[in-house]
């Protein structure tokens, strides 16, 4: 039951990741990005190969094109980079009408960090298209098996920082995407370890295993494979850490229990 739970959860983490991706880009191309420093870019001019040009934006926003040698750009969109150039083409009566066409060739002015449980950490540009947090989950091969399904999210909110967590998963099965926080340059995406329990004594497979939402000592006790031939529900024991973090010791389990993380399941060998 519980592998069949997990296979949903991963074709659910998929399906999402896809949706969010497209709707996400379609909102993303209203808005489009800015250029800085570290963006490469490609520019040609219509009629005009000679001055098909590549360039790396400068610490002062700039580039140096042929004919027209320093213009600034940064700071501004592709499209009114392209009528900067235009315009400067123009005015020095090097092209007449000059058509100008932009592409960004590598974003490196916008980057942001995932780190954690995702399978691939590192730092990832932003663009147009994969600024949504779904969509830079995506780019980081999505959180690991082993992931919590809360993303902890550090937005750089001018200078000043500001920490939020979201359910990723529940975005999915309720079809709010509200959460699916548009990302900005040095944010950071943190994925944590999800929370585990453990069980030990007479069972199939004693180990950590990750805990699910809602899980109840049956659950729990059918993860680890059953009950081995020795073993016995009588008795069925609970350590647990309290706030004050003290380790406590629960008796008298019963089998519709929840459990919580870090909790420490002993299954007793029964005694004839």
């Amino acid at each position: 039951m519980w592998s069949a739970r997990r296979t949903r959860r991963v074709v659910l983490y998929g399906v999402g990741y896809a949706l969010a991706a497209l709707i996400a880009s379609q909102a993303a191309l209203a808005q489009p990005q800015l250029l800085g420093e570290g963006d490469t870019v490609r520019i040609s001019v219509f009629q005009n190969p000679d001055l098909t040009t590549e360039a790396r934006i400068s610490e002062h926003g700039s580039i140096n094109f042929p004919l027209i040698g320093e213009v600034v750009i940064g700071g501004l969109t592709p499209s009114d980079a392209e009528a900067r150039i235009a315009q400067q083409l123009a005015r020095g009566k090097f092209v007449l009408k000059p058509q100008v066409n932009l592409s960004v060739q590598q974003v490196r002015s916008r980057q942001i960090s995932v780190l954690g449980q995702v399978a691939r950490p590192g730092r990832y540009p932003l663009d147009d298209v994969s600024s949504n947090l779904t969509d830079v989950l995506a780019l980081a091969g999505g959180i690991s098996p082993g992931g919590d399904d809360n993303v902890v999210v550090m937005l750089n909110n001018h200078g000043k920082p500001t920490r939020t967590s979201i359910d990723v998963p529940a975005m999915y099965r309720t079809g709010d995407m509200s959460q699916n926080i548009r990302l900005q340059n040095g944010d950071v995406i943190y994925v944590e370890r999800a929370p585990q329990f453990y069980i030990y004594g007479e069972v199939q497979r004693a180990g950590a295993y990750r805990l699910e939402p809602d899980m109840t000592v049956t659950q729990a006790l059918s993860v680890g494979g059953g009950l081995t031939a020795r073993g016995t529900l009588r008795g069925l024991e609970i350590q647990r850490r309290m706030p004050d973090g003290q380790t406590h010791e629960l008796s008298a389990v019963r089998l519709t229990d929840a459990v919580q993380p870090n909790d420490v399941i002993r299954v007793r060998e029964r005694l004839f």
